[in-house]
């Protein structure tokens, strides 16, 4: 299969390398120079724009930054410029209403879309265990399922278009909320004379256990694999944390739901943000709580 890759940042390079992997032969573009070396040494093929890279591709996934980029790169380069037989898999976490709008414009088009966001953090990128959240047409959803199959360990329809970027948003919620909770505990812990080790092993075993403490734990130590043990730097950056609040907070409003602990979430994280620490991945946010910055420089 012939797949075309658009965007190869901290999670679409270790994705578009796990296709390479499954035997695919992938025409990867990216702006960043560097992005494209990594990818070429991965075995990917880098190419000069969006049009050369989906002039002949069975699918094409994306991973952009945010709804204006997918609605742009789209409208103006891959909907003209694609077969209209290529599968189009849109991986960004963008707001629901960009990812309806996308699909429809696809779907005009004749052409099969998904709004396909992702979990796992950068760790699952490169290992292909990420989880989709799909919103297609339930007719393309085995084709879908198909082309992310060497980049996942779960693939969930959730619904229609758009339905993809909604499950992501509230799952972020999740995420953001309960990341500040696990830092809270460290903190408090910390102070009580806890040792931060013991603290882990009795929470990881108790009704304290969650995704933040037992897979990302943000206190150095206890996970090796997490990025708060490499000067949290290489996970799911601060300002991307922040992003996805905020589009849970808009998808809130809009919809007339409450959210009250995502609105607490985002201003923590936006105060972490606006202290210079946007690149930092966002569980370091427990320093913070400690009132420990020093720590991060």
């Amino acid at each position: 299969m012939h797949i075309a890759f658009i965007g190869l940042g901290n999670m679409g390079g270790g994705m578009a390398a796990n296709q390479v992997k499954a035997g695919h032969e992938v025409a990867a573009f990216d702006l960043s120079a560097q992005a494209l070396d990594r990818a070429k040494a991965a075995g990917c093929l880098p190419v000069a724009s969006v049009a050369e890279a989906v002039a002949k591709a069975d699918a094409v996934v994306t991973m952009l930054p945010a709804g204006a980029h997918v609605r742009a790169v789209y409208a103006e380069q891959i909907l003209p410029n694609a077969p209209k037989t290529a599968l189009l898999i849109d991986c960004s976490t963008i707001d629901v209403e960009s990812a309806r709008a996308v699909g429809l414009q696809a779907r005009e088009l004749e052409f099969r879309f998904a709004d396909a966001p992702v979990s796992g953090g950068t760790a699952a990128a490169d290992a292909g265990t990420l989880a989709f959240m799909v919103g297609c047409d339930e007719g393309d959803f085995p084709a879908i399922e198909a082309v992310v199959q060497p980049m996942a360990r779960a693939v969930i329809r959730a619904g229609d278009h758009g339905a993809g970027q909604a499950a992501k948003i509230c799952n972020n919620m999740v995420l953001g909320i309960s990341m500040l909770g696990v830092c809270e505990a460290f903190a408090l812990a910390e102070k009580l004379g806890l040792d931060s080790e013991r603290f882990f092993e009795i929470a990881n075993q108790s009704s304290g256990q969650c995704w933040s403490l037992s897979t990302y734990c943000p206190w150095p130590g206890p996970v090796a694999t997490a990025p708060s043990n490499r000067g949290y730097e290489g996970g799911f950056a601060t300002a991307m944390m922040l992003k996805d609040l905020k589009l849970a907070q808009q998808a809130a409003a809009a919809a007339g739901a409450a959210a009250p602990m995502g609105a607490q979430a985002e201003g923590l994280y936006a105060l972490f943000d606006r202290l210079g620490y946007g690149t930092k991945d966002f569980s370091g946010i427990v320093q913070m709580l400690r009132g420990r910055l020093d720590e991060l420089a």
